[in-house]
Protein backbone atom coordinates (compact mmCIF):
# COMPACT_ATOMS: atom_id res chain seq x y z
CA UNK A 1 0.00 0.00 0.00
CA UNK A 2 3.03 2.40 0.97
CA UNK A 3 4.34 1.69 -2.84
CA UNK A 4 1.13 2.47 -4.39
CA UNK A 5 0.69 6.26 -2.40
CA UNK A 6 4.70 6.78 -3.29
CA UNK A 7 3.66 6.06 -6.59
CA UNK A 8 0.97 8.08 -7.19
CA UNK A 9 2.44 11.21 -5.48
CA UNK A 10 5.18 11.23 -8.14
CA UNK A 11 2.65 11.17 -11.22
CA UNK A 12 1.32 14.17 -9.88
CA UNK A 13 4.17 15.81 -9.07
CA UNK A 14 5.19 15.18 -13.29
CA UNK A 15 1.55 16.38 -14.30
CA UNK A 16 2.23 20.10 -12.23
CA UNK A 17 5.40 19.74 -13.19
CA UNK A 18 4.48 19.46 -17.01
CA UNK A 19 3.29 22.34 -18.93
CA UNK A 20 -0.23 22.09 -20.50
CA UNK A 21 -0.44 21.16 -23.86
CA UNK A 22 -1.77 23.88 -26.77
CA UNK A 23 -4.90 23.47 -28.09
CA UNK A 24 -5.60 20.90 -31.38
CA UNK A 25 -4.02 22.89 -33.90
CA UNK A 26 -2.92 25.74 -31.83
CA UNK A 27 0.54 26.93 -31.99
CA UNK A 28 3.07 28.63 -29.12
CA UNK A 29 4.47 31.79 -29.77
CA UNK A 30 7.95 32.79 -28.12
CA UNK A 31 5.39 33.56 -24.86
CA UNK A 32 4.33 30.10 -24.56
CA UNK A 33 0.80 31.11 -25.64
CA UNK A 34 -1.44 29.13 -27.69
CA UNK A 35 -2.45 30.43 -30.55
CA UNK A 36 -5.24 29.31 -32.77
CA UNK A 37 -3.94 28.82 -36.42
CA UNK A 38 -6.52 30.90 -38.37
CA UNK A 39 -6.47 33.25 -35.93
CA UNK A 40 -2.81 34.31 -36.97
CA UNK A 41 -3.87 35.57 -40.13
CA UNK A 42 -7.13 38.00 -38.28
CA UNK A 43 -6.98 41.45 -38.37
CA UNK A 44 -8.97 44.16 -38.20
CA UNK A 45 -8.36 45.72 -41.23
CA UNK A 46 -9.38 44.75 -44.83
CA UNK A 47 -5.90 44.13 -45.31
CA UNK A 48 -6.40 40.89 -43.79
CA UNK A 49 -10.09 40.22 -45.45
CA UNK A 50 -8.18 40.33 -48.45
CA UNK A 51 -6.86 37.11 -48.52
CA UNK A 52 -3.52 37.96 -50.31
CA UNK A 53 -1.50 37.90 -46.81
CA UNK A 54 -0.04 34.53 -45.80
CA UNK A 55 0.75 33.92 -41.99
CA UNK A 56 3.41 31.13 -41.60
CA UNK A 57 3.95 29.83 -38.04
CA UNK A 58 6.75 28.32 -36.21
CA UNK A 59 7.07 26.72 -33.06
CA UNK A 60 9.16 28.51 -30.64
CA UNK A 61 11.36 26.99 -27.94
CA UNK A 62 9.85 24.86 -25.50
CA UNK A 63 8.97 27.27 -22.36
CA UNK A 64 10.08 26.52 -19.01
CA UNK A 65 8.83 24.14 -16.95
CA UNK A 66 6.68 26.62 -14.54
CA UNK A 67 5.24 28.12 -18.01
CA UNK A 68 1.25 26.59 -18.65
CA UNK A 69 0.35 27.56 -22.30
CA UNK A 70 -3.07 29.39 -21.87
CA UNK A 71 -6.24 28.52 -24.31
CA UNK A 72 -6.45 30.00 -27.41
CA UNK A 73 -8.35 33.11 -27.99
CA UNK A 74 -11.06 33.46 -29.71
CA UNK A 75 -10.92 33.72 -33.82
CA UNK A 76 -12.98 37.04 -34.84
CA UNK A 77 -14.13 36.21 -37.97
CA UNK A 78 -12.84 38.32 -41.20
CA UNK A 79 -14.64 40.84 -42.30
CA UNK A 80 -15.50 40.48 -45.73
CA UNK A 81 -13.58 43.44 -47.94
CA UNK A 82 -16.13 46.59 -48.15
CA UNK A 83 -17.47 45.87 -44.79
CA UNK A 84 -15.70 47.02 -41.66
CA UNK A 85 -16.95 49.56 -39.71
CA UNK A 86 -13.62 51.02 -38.97
CA UNK A 87 -12.05 51.56 -42.33
CA UNK A 88 -9.36 54.40 -41.86
CA UNK A 89 -7.88 55.38 -38.46
CA UNK A 90 -4.99 57.50 -39.05
CA UNK A 91 -1.52 56.76 -36.72
CA UNK A 92 1.74 57.32 -36.34
CA UNK A 93 3.57 55.40 -39.09
CA UNK A 94 0.54 53.17 -40.38
CA UNK A 95 -1.67 53.79 -42.77
CA UNK A 96 -5.55 54.15 -43.10
CA UNK A 97 -7.52 50.89 -44.78
CA UNK A 98 -4.29 49.82 -46.68
CA UNK A 99 -5.19 47.14 -48.63
CA UNK A 100 -3.05 44.27 -49.00
CA UNK A 101 -1.38 44.56 -52.53
CA UNK A 102 -1.63 48.06 -52.74
CA UNK A 103 2.05 49.62 -52.06
CA UNK A 104 3.93 49.33 -49.23
CA UNK A 105 5.26 52.33 -47.56
CA UNK A 106 4.76 55.05 -44.94
CA UNK A 107 3.79 58.13 -46.73
CA UNK A 108 2.46 58.97 -49.78
CA UNK A 109 4.12 58.34 -52.53
CA UNK A 110 5.35 62.00 -54.46
CA UNK A 111 2.87 62.97 -57.61
CA UNK A 112 6.18 63.56 -59.47
CA UNK A 113 6.24 59.70 -59.17
CA UNK A 114 2.64 58.57 -60.58
CA UNK A 115 3.24 57.81 -64.83
CA UNK A 116 0.32 56.52 -66.88
CA UNK A 117 -2.41 57.98 -66.57
CA UNK A 118 -5.08 58.99 -68.92
CA UNK A 119 -8.62 61.28 -69.08
CA UNK A 120 -11.35 58.98 -68.35
CA UNK A 121 -13.83 60.33 -70.75
CA UNK A 122 -13.27 61.34 -74.72
CA UNK A 123 -13.79 64.90 -74.67
CA UNK A 124 -12.72 66.46 -71.71
CA UNK A 125 -15.07 69.41 -70.38
CA UNK A 126 -14.18 70.50 -67.19
CA UNK A 127 -16.92 71.99 -65.35
CA UNK A 128 -15.94 71.98 -61.77
CA UNK A 129 -12.10 72.11 -60.62
CA UNK A 130 -10.67 70.73 -57.71
CA UNK A 131 -10.12 73.50 -54.64
CA UNK A 132 -12.74 76.04 -53.08
CA UNK A 133 -15.84 76.57 -54.15
CA UNK A 134 -19.79 77.44 -52.28
CA UNK A 135 -20.95 73.84 -53.74
CA UNK A 136 -18.10 72.08 -51.62
CA UNK A 137 -18.96 69.45 -48.75
CA UNK A 138 -15.39 69.32 -47.70
CA UNK A 139 -13.92 72.11 -45.15
CA UNK A 140 -10.13 73.39 -46.15
CA UNK A 141 -8.85 75.88 -44.05
CA UNK A 142 -12.33 76.99 -43.19
CA UNK A 143 -13.51 77.34 -46.82
CA UNK A 144 -16.36 75.05 -48.37
CA UNK A 145 -13.99 72.57 -50.74
CA UNK A 146 -14.33 69.99 -53.66
CA UNK A 147 -12.19 67.35 -53.47
CA UNK A 148 -12.20 66.45 -57.12
CA UNK A 149 -12.65 67.48 -60.62
CA UNK A 150 -16.44 67.14 -62.41
CA UNK A 151 -16.16 66.11 -66.36
CA UNK A 152 -19.38 66.96 -67.96
CA UNK A 153 -20.47 65.57 -71.92
CA UNK A 154 -23.75 63.96 -72.31
CA UNK A 155 -25.57 61.32 -70.41
CA UNK A 156 -24.43 57.70 -71.80
CA UNK A 157 -21.19 58.98 -72.43
CA UNK A 158 -18.36 55.90 -71.79
CA UNK A 159 -16.44 56.64 -68.58
CA UNK A 160 -12.79 54.79 -68.83
CA UNK A 161 -10.23 53.84 -66.13
CA UNK A 162 -7.35 56.11 -65.73
CA UNK A 163 -4.96 53.87 -64.99
CA UNK A 164 -3.93 50.59 -64.63
CA UNK A 165 -5.65 48.92 -61.56
CA UNK A 166 -7.93 46.44 -59.37
CA UNK A 167 -11.31 47.46 -58.70
CA UNK A 168 -11.99 47.78 -54.69
CA UNK A 169 -15.90 49.06 -54.96
CA UNK A 170 -18.15 48.63 -57.66
CA UNK A 171 -22.20 50.09 -57.42
CA UNK A 172 -23.49 52.22 -54.09
CA UNK A 173 -21.86 50.15 -51.33
CA UNK A 174 -18.28 52.02 -51.31
CA UNK A 175 -18.12 53.96 -48.65
CA UNK A 176 -15.34 51.63 -46.76
CA UNK A 177 -12.79 52.06 -49.35
CA UNK A 178 -13.15 55.91 -50.10
CA UNK A 179 -10.68 56.98 -47.13
CA UNK A 180 -13.43 58.02 -44.26
CA UNK A 181 -11.38 58.89 -41.46
CA UNK A 182 -13.39 57.43 -38.28
CA UNK A 183 -16.13 54.89 -37.22
CA UNK A 184 -18.73 54.43 -40.32
CA UNK A 185 -20.86 52.64 -38.02
CA UNK A 186 -23.71 55.10 -37.26
CA UNK A 187 -23.80 56.21 -41.24
CA UNK A 188 -23.76 52.40 -42.10
CA UNK A 189 -27.14 51.49 -39.61
CA UNK A 190 -28.83 54.54 -41.06
CA UNK A 191 -28.32 53.71 -44.63
CA UNK A 192 -29.71 50.15 -43.76
CA UNK A 193 -32.83 51.37 -41.18
CA UNK A 194 -34.39 53.82 -43.58
CA UNK A 195 -33.24 51.72 -46.69
CA UNK A 196 -31.39 54.31 -48.07
CA UNK A 197 -28.81 52.89 -50.49
CA UNK A 198 -30.82 53.99 -54.12
CA UNK A 199 -30.25 57.33 -53.08
CA UNK A 200 -26.41 56.84 -53.35
CA UNK A 201 -24.66 57.35 -56.44
CA UNK A 202 -23.25 54.49 -58.54
CA UNK A 203 -19.08 54.67 -57.46
CA UNK A 204 -16.18 53.22 -58.91
CA UNK A 205 -13.45 52.72 -56.91
CA UNK A 206 -9.87 51.39 -58.07
CA UNK A 207 -6.62 50.61 -56.38
CA UNK A 208 -4.00 51.84 -59.17
CA UNK A 209 -1.27 49.78 -57.88
CA UNK A 210 0.83 52.89 -57.42
CA UNK A 211 -0.19 54.14 -53.77
CA UNK A 212 -3.37 55.80 -54.81
CA UNK A 213 -7.41 55.37 -55.38
CA UNK A 214 -9.27 56.64 -57.93
CA UNK A 215 -12.58 57.01 -57.36
CA UNK A 216 -15.57 57.46 -60.34
CA UNK A 217 -19.14 58.73 -59.30
CA UNK A 218 -22.15 59.25 -60.71
CA UNK A 219 -22.45 56.21 -63.46
CA UNK A 220 -25.61 56.11 -65.04
CA UNK A 221 -24.45 51.93 -65.29
CA UNK A 222 -21.33 50.38 -64.50
CA UNK A 223 -19.90 47.14 -66.46
CA UNK A 224 -17.31 46.13 -63.76
CA UNK A 225 -17.35 43.59 -60.95
CA UNK A 226 -14.82 44.17 -57.28
CA UNK A 227 -11.61 42.38 -57.63
CA UNK A 228 -11.71 42.82 -61.70
CA UNK A 229 -8.23 43.94 -62.68
CA UNK A 230 -8.68 46.65 -65.24
CA UNK A 231 -6.57 48.25 -67.61
CA UNK A 232 -6.38 52.08 -68.36
CA UNK A 233 -8.66 53.12 -71.26
CA UNK A 234 -11.40 49.93 -70.30
CA UNK A 235 -14.61 50.93 -70.24
CA UNK A 236 -15.73 50.96 -66.32
CA UNK A 237 -19.72 52.11 -67.43
CA UNK A 238 -21.79 55.36 -68.37
CA UNK A 239 -22.06 58.74 -67.49
CA UNK A 240 -24.96 59.28 -65.69
CA UNK A 241 -26.69 61.66 -62.67
CA UNK A 242 -27.42 59.03 -59.68
CA UNK A 243 -26.80 60.36 -56.35
CA UNK A 244 -26.74 64.38 -55.22
CA UNK A 245 -26.19 65.50 -59.19
CA UNK A 246 -27.56 68.63 -60.91
CA UNK A 247 -26.75 66.59 -64.46
CA UNK A 248 -24.84 63.97 -65.85
CA UNK A 249 -20.95 64.00 -65.25
CA UNK A 250 -18.57 62.27 -63.99
CA UNK A 251 -16.62 63.09 -60.10
CA UNK A 252 -13.03 61.60 -60.53
CA UNK A 253 -11.55 61.92 -57.22
CA UNK A 254 -7.66 60.91 -56.44
CA UNK A 255 -6.37 60.12 -52.84
CA UNK A 256 -3.18 57.80 -51.28
CA UNK A 257 -4.54 55.76 -48.39
CA UNK A 258 -0.80 56.35 -47.09
CA UNK A 259 -1.49 60.08 -46.77
CA UNK A 260 -2.08 61.42 -43.32
CA UNK A 261 -3.32 64.68 -43.78
CA UNK A 262 -7.40 65.30 -43.56
CA UNK A 263 -9.90 67.17 -45.10
CA UNK A 264 -12.74 68.12 -42.89
CA UNK A 265 -16.43 67.73 -43.70
CA UNK A 266 -19.33 70.27 -43.39
CA UNK A 267 -21.33 69.76 -39.61
CA UNK A 268 -24.31 70.24 -41.17
CA UNK A 269 -23.27 66.86 -43.69
CA UNK A 270 -21.82 64.92 -40.60
CA UNK A 271 -25.35 65.38 -38.63
CA UNK A 272 -27.58 64.82 -41.60
CA UNK A 273 -25.75 61.99 -42.51
CA UNK A 274 -24.01 60.61 -39.38
CA UNK A 275 -20.88 60.24 -41.49
CA UNK A 276 -17.21 60.33 -39.95
CA UNK A 277 -15.59 64.06 -39.25
CA UNK A 278 -12.98 63.65 -41.84
CA UNK A 279 -11.69 62.01 -45.02
CA UNK A 280 -8.20 61.04 -46.30
CA UNK A 281 -6.93 64.48 -48.24
CA UNK A 282 -7.26 64.72 -52.02
CA UNK A 283 -4.62 65.44 -54.27
CA UNK A 284 -5.70 67.67 -57.48
CA UNK A 285 -6.21 64.82 -60.21
CA UNK A 286 -4.97 67.74 -63.19
CA UNK A 287 -1.55 67.01 -61.58
CA UNK A 288 -1.29 63.60 -63.38
CA UNK A 289 -3.51 63.48 -66.14
CA UNK A 290 -2.18 64.26 -69.46
CA UNK A 291 -1.71 67.88 -70.42
CA UNK A 292 -4.85 69.42 -72.29
CA UNK A 293 -5.06 72.92 -73.66
CA UNK A 294 -7.63 75.35 -72.23
CA UNK A 295 -7.69 72.46 -69.09
CA UNK A 296 -4.45 71.66 -67.00
CA UNK A 297 -2.02 72.59 -70.52
CA UNK A 298 0.83 75.26 -68.99
CA UNK A 299 0.05 78.57 -70.46
CA UNK A 300 2.47 79.56 -73.06
CA UNK A 301 2.67 83.01 -72.62
CA UNK A 302 2.30 84.94 -75.79
CA UNK A 303 5.13 85.95 -77.99
CA UNK A 304 5.06 90.32 -78.10
CA UNK A 305 5.16 91.40 -81.69
CA UNK A 306 8.43 92.31 -82.48
CA UNK A 307 9.13 96.46 -82.75
CA UNK A 308 9.69 97.97 -85.45
CA UNK A 309 13.10 99.22 -86.27
CA UNK A 310 14.08 102.61 -86.04
CA UNK A 311 14.65 103.83 -89.05
CA UNK A 312 18.18 106.00 -89.34
CA UNK A 313 18.14 109.07 -90.47
CA UNK A 314 18.48 109.76 -93.89
CA UNK A 315 21.21 111.34 -94.87
CA UNK A 316 21.64 115.28 -96.30
CA UNK A 317 20.95 115.87 -100.20
CA UNK A 318 23.73 116.26 -101.68
CA UNK A 319 24.36 119.58 -102.70
CA UNK A 320 24.35 120.83 -106.36
CA UNK A 321 27.17 122.34 -107.93
CA UNK A 322 28.30 125.78 -107.87
CA UNK A 323 28.77 127.16 -111.75
CA UNK A 324 32.36 128.18 -112.21
CA UNK A 325 32.53 132.36 -112.41
CA UNK A 326 35.25 133.66 -114.20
Amino acid sequence: MRYILIGGAAALAVLVVLPAAAPRGGVLDLQGQATAPNAIAQGPTAEAAAGTATAVATRSPSPSPTARASAAPAATPNPRLGTTAHPAVIAAGRPPSRLAWELTGTTAPSLELLTGYRWPVAKVRLTLPFGPTAWGSRLVKGERFHDGIDLATFCGDRVMAAHDGVVLAAGRRFDTVMGWVGDLGPYLRRMEKNHLWSTLPIVVVMDDGNGYRSMYAHFGRIVVKQGQTVKAGQLLGYEGATGRASGCHVHYGLFSPWETATFAIRPDVVKRMKVPKAEIARVDPLLVLPPKPGVNAPKVPKASPSPSPTPSPAAPPAAAPQPLRR
